[in-house]
């Protein structure tokens, strides 16, 4: 764990190397004071060296001032340095999430994630600054204020060394529950942010409910479990910060009083008692710095390990290293079989699939909730892999094709479109990076939104809101086909793209998806049945496979599950 947080500060070895400096030169600085103020007191003041005792004391205040800078760099370029290394953790995690399976998000809740890349790399950042830094002033410091304490009287100094370990022994014993308190209060906190993205997403849907306090309930409940967790976590600081400062309180008056009775039987001098509580200080400094930061590298690691259990996380297998530029779309699926989940004791929801959609064809899936037909959808692109059987596109296996050469030749239209925060323009050009305003506007005429877009005071340049708010269904749709023209592929998906549109609406996005359908292999999702009479091809998909085959004109012929869905949906 050490060594994979020590690899951040690789990339920025230099800054940390001056942090380093810095902090050595200041425990340099409060190493030389003790044995000033000895002299002022043994020599300078008896002797009445005046000269001696201006210079020494100008010397002092020289240090003040070259501590004074090197405190300033610290704090300033060492927190450079740590929001440096939680950009570089925030942007490995957030690459490492582009690249995790869907599995991973239909399991973990966007705000619990959306915790983890901010508040829990915030105090990483803290811990990445301060914990190298404190670690190595203090080993500094105690180090040197021992040997300087030797020098001055050894018994004394090895007094003070005794009282140490049962420092360390309780410091190690209360650690452990200190840091599974605050990772549980890691946990409460990203539930709590859970709650919140849920709550602030679906704020039309519970005012439209009058469901206003049931919202209030649940954010009460998670937040008064992050209270109490919180408090627990605090309980177990305030029982290690208490005991911290009762043993280094007892260490002091040890020393104090073993150095009382030295000078007292005149084993040392005034000087040397003086220097001697002066170097105690600087001794029993660094470890109350260690206890006032323990919070901090607490949360730090907490954090740290949080991060760490995303990173762990298997993203998805690139066992596909074929390129295949552009391709035709004939698709094959020869005995798929698929469930979600690692059981393997899961209900497939398909189950010995044998389907083939030759290229350029239109291919509608209808049937019953639960048939797998969205499902089906999801395995061309490679979202989810199947768990037997195989499926294949232009006679290559889609394992054996990249997943990036493999979704570049694909488009969809879901029903439940998602815009981008940005403008109308940024969201087209989502099917295109590289294209030009010509080109996005022509998608747009092709989809049916242009001349809409054109009568927005802003036009292309108008903000869409979260999740596309300031748009109409309808509106969000045609960007969602606008998108797909720019994209330009030749395998298009279109998952009950219609279904949540009124009529007008439909018909007028029906004809922009029955142009984007020409000279491409579709596969259309459909529950209103009207928008697929024309397909080449009806499947009838239930859970116990295909069920009917064929076009519209031999299905009403047949009179099966297909008429008796068309009749019902048209019977006025």
């Amino acid at each position: 764990m050490l060594k994979r947080f020590a690899a951040y500060y690789k990339p920025h070895k230099k800054l940390f190397l001056l942090d380093m400096a810095a902090a050595f030169l200041i425990s340099m600085c409060d190493l030389f004071y003790p044995m000033i103020t000895r002299n002022i007191i043994n020599i300078y003041v008896p002797q009445k060296m005046l000269n001696h005792l201006l210079i020494w004391a100008a010397v002092i205040l020289g240090i003040y001032l070259i501590k004074c800078g090197l405190n300033y760099f610290i704090q300033y370029k060492g927190h450079v340095l740590g929001v440096r290394i939680q950009g570089d953790m925030r942007r490995d995690m957030f690459h490492h999430l582009q690249k995790l399976p869907f599995a991973f998000f239909d399991e973990n809740k966007t705000g619990v994630i959306m915790s983890r890349l901010m508040n829990d790399l915030f105090d990483i950042s803290e811990l990445a600054h301060h914990g190298p830094e404190n670690l190595f002033i203090s080993t500094i410091s105690l180090i040197g204020a021992f040997v300087m304490l030797s020098t001055i009287n050894v018994w004394l100094a090895l007094l003070l060394f005794l009282l140490i370990p049962p420092v360390v022994f309780f410091a190690v014993k209360t650690r452990k529950m200190m840091q599974d308190a605050f990772k549980e209060s890691r946990t409460r906190v990203a539930e709590v942010n859970a709650n919140v993205e849920t709550s602030v997403s679906g704020i039309r849907v519970s005012r439209a409910y009058t469901s206003e306090s049931h919202e209030n309930a649940k954010f009460d409940e998670a937040n008064e479990s992050f209270k109490k967790v919180r408090g627990k976590a605090y309980r177990a600081m305030g029982i290690f910060h208490s005991g911290m400062t009762l043993l280094t309180d007892i260490m002091y008056l040890a020393v104090l009083a073993a150095g009382g009775l030295f000078f007292y039987y005149g084993k040392i001098d005034g000087g040397d008692f003086a220097a001697f509580i002066l170097y105690t200080t600087s001794f029993i400094r660094p470890i109350n710095n260690l206890v006032m930061i323990f919070e901090q590298i607490q949360n730090g690691m907490t954090g740290f390990t949080r991060f760490v259990e995303i990173m762990e996380v298997k993203p998805e297998e690139e066992t596909g290293v074929t390129d295949p530029g552009v391709l035709k779309g004939d698709i094959r699926f020869e005995n798929v079989s698929f469930h979600y989940g690692e059981d393997e004791d899961s209900k497939n929801i398909i189950d010995g699939l044998d389907l083939h959609i030759p290229a350029g064809r239109t291919v509608a899936l209808v049937g019953p909730s639960g048939g797998g037909k969205t499902t089906l959808c999801h395995l061309i692109p490679r979202f989810y892999e199947t768990v037997s059987g195989s499926i294949s596109v232009d006679g290559m296996d889609i394992k054996d094709i990249s997943r990036y050469g493999l979704r570049r030749n694909i488009g969809m239209v879901a029903q439940d479109v998602f815009l981008f925060g940005g403008t109308i323009k940024e969201n087209i050009a989502y099917g295109n990076l590289d294209a030009t305003d010509e080109e996005i506007e022509e998608a747009a005429k092709r989809a049916n939104i242009h001349d809409y877009i054109m009568t927005l005071e802003n036009g292309y340049d108008t903000q869409v809101g979260e999740r596309g708010v300031k748009l109409s269904g309808g509106q969000k749709q045609r960007i969602s086909i606008a998108r797909v023209f720019l994209k330009n592929p030749p395998i298009l998906i279109l998952d009950e793209a219609t279904s949540a549109l009124d009529n007008a609406t439909e018909m007028l996005i029906q004809q922009s998806l029955e142009q984007l359908a020409k000279g491409r292999t579709t596969l259309v999702v459909a529950h209103r049945l009207s928008t697929i009479k024309n397909a080449d091809e009806i499947i009838v998909l239930t859970a116990d496979g295909i069920a009917e085959r064929g076009n519209h004109e031999q299905l009403i012929e047949k009179d099966g599950i297909y008429a008796g869905l068309y009749k019902y949906q048209f019977r006025q």
